[in-house]
């Protein structure tokens, strides 16, 4: 291939990339039309705003025909104002457009982490991103938040760009805006929170063992006082619903819905459908508290072997696992997570590993959780093993996940995340094998 072809593909592919996502897109937007969508949550949304303008009892509104509650914190009302001075239908273009471009978003955020933190080449970036987003916007979890007008893309993509200042991850700039991310989408959505114990034991494992806790504990303290700081303006601004919510209405979990319904892929979820119960009590507390401490003991044995993307969405993984509310749409991190193990696969090569990593990936491509009865006359209580399976799908997906995550940390040898010399040892500098190598030959011809 001659100089000028090979400077004509890499102008024109990027471009045909671009139209590729463009195309799909538009398709996905088609497909989405014709299934006669009604963006029901962002309804909700609206009705929250209307509640906040009209000061009236947030945590008592039921909106849309299903009569569904509001469920977010404060804060997320007080960014839905906006939307009910918006005409139905240009409300929902915005929301699906903001959606796809957050897609673009979570794909660059994905790629920067998997490629050590750094930023992406621009062929990589405009191949992959456009690619990667083409592809993901048909899968379940995708899908059905653009098809809900949920927040869940808004909420992961604030998540991973907060990441980007992980200790391994590569330069970043705005350091002073670390820790907002994280802060926001937990004052918007509880489960991001999560990420506040995973930068805190990743802090304190690291300065029991002698490394660079300075950097996780300072990510881990400006979340903590951004969504403090949030949560303090909504309390501001609607002091009585911050008062009924945080007094007791964030622990009533049902107000969602009940918690056998097929599309709740938590381990709350899937224990319910399991023992034919509404109430899994202590069965699902002990799973919780299982899955919770093993999913941080792989975020954080990964962040401290500078593996921040696999530590990052096992900690997003392991948040869905133990919330008590993981509906379909909130499975998001799928996306990172199937670029992983992909990845993965590719590096350490095998027939098997690729294979497991095609299924795992199919899981969210499949739709299968909605293959099963499910409605409001409650069939999941009666579930026979195929169906449970069925239903099953997202909590096993994110265990396989988990695993893999567990066995790339350990592969990665001793920790990378700051180590430093005992006291008063210096540490020793080499030089780089070429300069070796060119300082060796140059005394070879002095000696001459």
């Amino acid at each position: 291939m001659t100089a000028a072809s090979l400077s004509r593909l890499r102008r024109t592919v990027p471009v045909r990339a671009t139209a590729l996502c463009l195309l799909s897109f538009a398709a996905f937007w088609v497909a989405q039309r014709l299934a006669g969508v009604t963006m029901v949550d962002l309804m909700v949304y609206r009705a929250e705003g209307r509640a906040v303008l009209d000061g009236a009892d947030l945590y008592a509104l039921r909106a849309t025909e299903n009569d569904l509650p509001a469920t977010y914190p404060p804060f997320a009302a007080l960014l839905f104002t906006p939307l009910p001075l918006l005409g139905t239908g240009l409300m929902r273009t915005l929301a699906t457009a903001g959606n796809l471009l957050l897609l673009l978003a979570l794909a660059l955020l994905t790629l920067r982490l998997v490629t050590g933190g750094r930023r992406p080449p621009r062929p990589l970036a405009w191949l992959g991103a456009p690619a990667l987003a083409a592809v993901a916007v048909w899968s379940e979890p995708v899908w059905t938040t653009l098809r809900y007008g949920q927040i869940n893309l808004l909420v992961t993509v604030l998540v991973l760009w907060d990441l980007r200042y992980l200790p391994g991850a590569g330069p970043a700039r705005g350091r002073r805006w670390a820790g907002a991310g994280i802060g926001l989408a937990t004052a918007m959505k509880l489960t991001p929170g999560l990420f506040f114990a995973f930068l805190l034991l990743a802090g304190v494992v690291a300065a029991v063992r002698g490394g660079a806790a300075r950097p996780w504990l300072v990510l881990a303290r400006n979340a903590v006082c951004w969504f403090l700081g949030a949560t303090a303006l909504a309390a501001a601004v609607l002091p009585r619903d911050s008062w009924q919510f945080w007094s007791g209405t964030f622990l009533a979990a049902d107000r969602a819905g009940h918690p056998e319904q097929t599309a709740n892929q938590s381990l709350r979820g899937l224990i319910a459908r399991l023992l034919h119960t509404a109430d899994p009590g202590l069965w699902w507390l002990a799973a919780a508290l299982l899955a919770g401490a093993a999913g941080l003991a792989v975020a954080v044995l990964a962040g401290l072997r500078s593996r921040p993307a696999w530590a990052a969405t096992a900690c997003g993984m392991t948040a869905l696992l133990v919330s008590p509310v993981s509906w379909s749409h909130h499975w998001v991190w799928s996306v990172p997570a199937a670029v992983l193990v992909l990845d993965e696969a590719v590096r350490a090569g095998g027939r098997w590993r690729r294979a497991g990593a095609a299924v795992l990936t199919g899981l969210f491509f499949t739709y299968a959780l909605w293959w099963v009865p499910h409605g409001p006359e409650r069939p999941e209580l009666h579930q026979g093993p195929a169906e449970f399976a069925l239903s099953a799908l997202y909590p096993l997906a994110a265990a396989g996940f988990l695993v893999v995550a567990w066995r790339v940390a350990l592969r990665s040898g001793a920790d990378e995340a700051g180590a430093v010399p005992p006291a008063g040892q210096v540490p020793e500098q080499r030089e780089p094998v070429a300069a070796e190598r060119g300082r060796a030959g140059r005394q070879a011809v002095a000696k001459e």
